[in-house]
């Protein structure tokens, strides 16, 4: 049977996973919301295959926090750190934010910082170092 994961972890995978559903949704049901789809001819594709690209990603996140597989869970908050490092230039870029700070601080908060402390208890974990306690 596999150790379970601690309860922080379980947070940041849900701060991580969420997004990538409720964004797609906002992009298929509202693209004019989304920085630079409102300026496209056809935001239709470009919002398919972004919502394609998260939604693969989330499902792959559920399937590895089902399966307890560590391994899994850290490449994909890696490939989610990447994805937000990649999105979050084209939201300022926008220019649809009306607080650039206050999303960069969101960022840092929500998705960087926790990615970051995830990846070094998962790769510790990995290679048999194990964490006691968070620190």
């Amino acid at each position: 049977m596999k150790k379970s994961l601690p309860v922080w972890l379980t947070v940041i995978i849900v701060i991580e996973t969420l997004p990538m559903f409720l964004g797609p949704l906002l992009a298929l049901l509202r693209p004019a919301s989304f920085p630079g789809l409102d300026q496209l001819a056809n935001p239709g594709f470009v919002a398919w295959l972004y919502a394609a690209r998260n939604f693969a990603v989330g499902i792959a996140f559920l399937v590895a926090f089902a399966l307890k597989n560590r391994n899994m869970l850290f490449i994909l908050i890696l490939i989610r750190l990447i994805t937000d490092v990649h999105d979050l230039p084209n939201l300022l870029s926008g220019g649809a934010l009306s607080s650039p700070l206050l999303v960069i601080a969101i960022f840092v908060l929500l998705y960087y910082l926790p990615a970051l402390y995830a990846l070094r208890y998962l790769w510790k974990e990995i290679n048999g170092e194990g964490l006691t306690g968070i620190g």
